[in-house]
């Protein structure tokens, strides 16, 4: 019915699936409010951003927050209730909000304010907040903003890719004294694990090696709500390892891309079965309509999840069962898969969730609890990676001004496994099982992909950084006094490429060092003919 701001531009396909994605899928006889979240394909190519800082926030926010670019995220407030002036005797309504941003509890938190007085006001209101938001601060990683909307202020910090993993959001001290009092959300994004992973608590390695392998994996849940949350928390459990899948938090029958899922689902058979390895999609989908258990039951892994409810007890934990149980639509909760674990399971996480249980524990403490073991889990795992990596870079010796820096040396998946002897997960963690097994698979997945990437590209900045660095200290008018004009005007035209890729890309460089690079330029075009001068000024 409408888009706010009136100049944000969606294709039709887009709105469409927003329309679709903004519903539940299947009968929902639940009276009231619920809010739950989605993940869009952008259609059409990528468009330019309306920030204008997309680099700077990226290249400092953790790899998990990032803004995303090639997709959007819906949060939904959904009100259904009973209304006889309406046709279908109900009245619904959805209010979406539309980022490029992860901030689940942020924008949630935004929705609960703004829903309840949109149904009750419509256009009027939305334009009061939009010139509301239009005033807030860009979100810069290791700030702490306060956001004033509807006479509440919102006040949250944005994490940074150089805050501790795992280390408690940092104490909000400048309260400036703000009347009235800040509604301070403790995180811009975390979920309440412990309550969103309750039936699958025994599961919970099965499920972090299944995310950190990329498998594909549905979600069947009873709402929108739960199927969005588990999903979330699922790809969450990786932090900070970033997961580079797709993933859809909620996904319907509606959805273009439905044709395009379960076809290519269809046509995989396990790997024993198979001689070349199965093209399937990478994704974890969340889904309510009980049609999907028909559509999907070729997938190689399927959590069938009831309503999360908190009670004082260790909720009833699903079992893991055969896929070929899955074929009736009153099919049990439970983990449907043949997945062997490669990793022994952790007792000890469940006993001290247990106890937290038995001794009422806050939810938010268990899920502290949680996170801090999934954390340390990824970190034995990635550390050993982290370490071979760093031993590619080739020494700072080796790097002179006159010549290109030095390559990478190619990553070995053989020597990596050889270093595993002395250096592998086994001295941060006590699990045991076949590490070498869960690396092998590792490498076939995009979160390996991903994670290489990155870290080559960093490397190679660093690099790039330190030529620059070694081109300060060099001795610029010994080096000329043999060369010829061209070799000159050769180098000045490489320094000047190099400035600007350092600029451009950010480069872990100080800007005394490019200050300096800038000034040899300007001295070595001093030394040449006045003629040269001008073409190279020019």
């Amino acid at each position: 019915q409408l888009v706010y701001p009136h100049d944000f531009r969606l294709t039709e396909k887009e709105k469409t699936s927003i329309c679709y994605l903004s519903f539940p899928d299947s009968y929902s006889g639940g009276l009231g409010d619920t809010q739950f979240s989605f993940r869009l394909r952008q259609a059409g190519g990528s468009r330019s951003s309306p920030f204008q800082d997309d680099g700077r926030y990226n290249r400092e926010a953790p790899v998990t927050l990032q803004r995303e670019a090639a997709h959007y995220f819906g949060y939904v407030y959904f009100r259904q209730v009973k209304d006889s002036s309406m046709r279908r005797g109900y009245f619904q309504k959805s209010l979406v909000l539309v980022s490029r941003l992860p901030y689940v509890n942020l924008f949630q938190c935004l929705l609960q304010l703004i829903a309840p007085e949109y149904f009750d006001k419509l256009e009027p209101c939305l334009e009061a907040v939009c010139n509301e938001i239009d005033q807030w601060p860009p979100p810069v990683p290791g700030q702490t903003l306060n956001l004033p909307v509807m006479g509440v202020v919102i006040q949250v910090r944005i994490p940074s890719r150089v805050d501790k993993p795992g280390s408690s959001p940092v104490k909000q001290c400048n309260q400036e004294n703000l009347l009235p009092a800040p509604l301070v959300l403790p995180s811009v994004h975390e979920l309440d694990l412990f309550r969103c992973f309750q039936p699958v608590l025994i599961h919970i390695q099965m499920l972090w090696e299944l995310m950190l392998l990329g498998e594909p994996m549905v979600v069947m849940a009873p709402s929108p709500t739960v199927s969005s949350e588990m999903v979330l928390a699922l790809t969450s459990c990786l932090a900070p390892l970033r997961y580079c899948c797709d993933f859809r938090p909620y996904f319907t029958i509606h959805d273009s891309e439905f044709k395009e899922y379960t076809t290519r689902c269809q046509a995989w058979e396990p790997p024993a079965l198979s001689l070349s390895p199965p093209s399937r999609p990478n994704i974890v989908v969340g889904v309510t309509n009980p049609f999907f258990i028909k559509t999907l039951q070729h997938w190689p892994h399927i959590l069938r999840v009831g309503e999360l409810r908190m009670s004082g007890d260790l909720p009833k934990q699903v079992k893991v069962k055969k896929l070929a149980k899955l074929k009736t639509l009153d099919t049990k909760p439970g983990i449907y898969t043949s997945y062997k674990t490669f990793l022994h399971k952790d007792k000890t996480l469940i006993k001290r969730l247990l106890k937290g249980i038995q001794r009422k524990r806050p939810s938010e403490v268990q899920s502290a609890l949680l996170r801090r073991h999934l954390l340390e889990l990824t970190q034995s795992f990635i550390i050993p990676l982290e370490h071979y990596m760093a031993s590619l870079m080739p020494l700072q010796r080796a790097i002179t001004p006159w010549k290109n820096p030095p390559q990478i040396r190619p990553f070995c998946q053989e020597d990596f496994m050889k270093s595993l002897e002395h250096a592998g997960p086994q001295l941060t963690c006590v699990l045991k099982g076949d590490w070498l097994g869960l690396y092998r698979r590792f490498f076939k997945s995009p979160n390996f992909d991903g994670w290489f990437r990155q870290r080559h590209r960093e490397m190679t900045q660093k690099l790039e950084a330190l030529h620059l660095e070694a081109i300060c200290e060099a001795d610029i008018v010994a080096w000329m006094k043999d060369k010829s004009e061209v070799e000159i005007v050769d180098l000045v035209l490489k320094l000047r490429e190099k400035l600007v890729r350092a600029r451009c890309q950010h480069l872990p460089v100080k800007e005394e060092t490019l200050q300096r690079v800038s000034l040899y330029i300007d001295t070595i075009i001093g030394s040449l003919p006045e003629d040269l001068q001008a073409v190279l000024h020019h």
